[in-house]
């Protein structure tokens, strides 16, 4: 079905909603692929809560986190099975794959930082992480997570992600430029064309 400007719409909505429940989280979250980058986001990690944001507003998904974790013994815990939610999450959203773009990459500028996301909705989890944010914080957040949440996200989204830094010195900057070109490479990568028919891969499958 195609809609105003010619863009794609999907016959179904394009939602998902996954919870998690273990000893050390508690978690429950919904996506919307084609929303308009509203986020409702609580996990108990300030820090965190404005990256997931800053995410959700830059791939124009919908985003509500709803996530307790034992943050008293660590921040580890919820913010890789916050990961793990999005990915699987992410997944399911996309359903069969047929008609979306597949790929999508972006470059992101914030001040004195510059960062490359690329993404392949590819049935293949892999990551790349070149972002030196290695034994480094920004409050009590230890940016040495962001490694873990994005593997997470990899692994259950079943997808190859590359995050690059080409060069930044603020950590807030470059955490957060990070999560925003994810976001808008997945935008890309998910978006729905219709010149697409069926899986686009020459295999006919991914």
């Amino acid at each position: 079905m195609t809609g105003e400007r010619g863009k794609t719409e999907p016959a179904v909505p394009r939602q998902s909603r996954v919870e998690r429940s273990t000893k050390e989280t508690q978690i429950v979250l919904h996506l919307n692929l084609d929303g308009t980058g509203a986020a409702k986001v609580e996990t108990g990690i300030p820090f965190f809560n404005h990256m997931l944001e800053a995410w959700s507003k830059h791939a124009l998904m919908d985003l509500n986190v709803d996530a307790k974790g034992d943050l008293d013994v660590d921040l580890h815990h919820t913010v890789e099975d916050v990961g793990i939610c999005l990915g699987r999450a992410l997944r399911e959203a996309v359903g069969d794959k047929k008609g979306i773009v597949r790929y999508g990459a972006s470059f992101l500028p914030m001040d004195e930082a510059l960062l490359h996301a690329a993404v392949d909705i590819s049935g293949r989890p892999y990551l790349v992480f070149n972002v030196p944010l290695q034994r480094t914080r920004i409050a009590n957040f230890d940016l040495d997570l962001l490694k873990d949440f994005f593997r997470a996200v990899t692994v259950n989204a079943e997808i190859t992600l590359h995050l690059n830094m080409h060069y930044g010195e603020n950590l807030h900057h470059i955490a957060e430029a990070t999560f925003k070109a994810a976001g808008r490479a997945l935008a890309e990568a998910t978006r729905l064309n219709p010149r697409i028919t069926g899986i686009l891969s020459t295999k006919g499958s991914l």
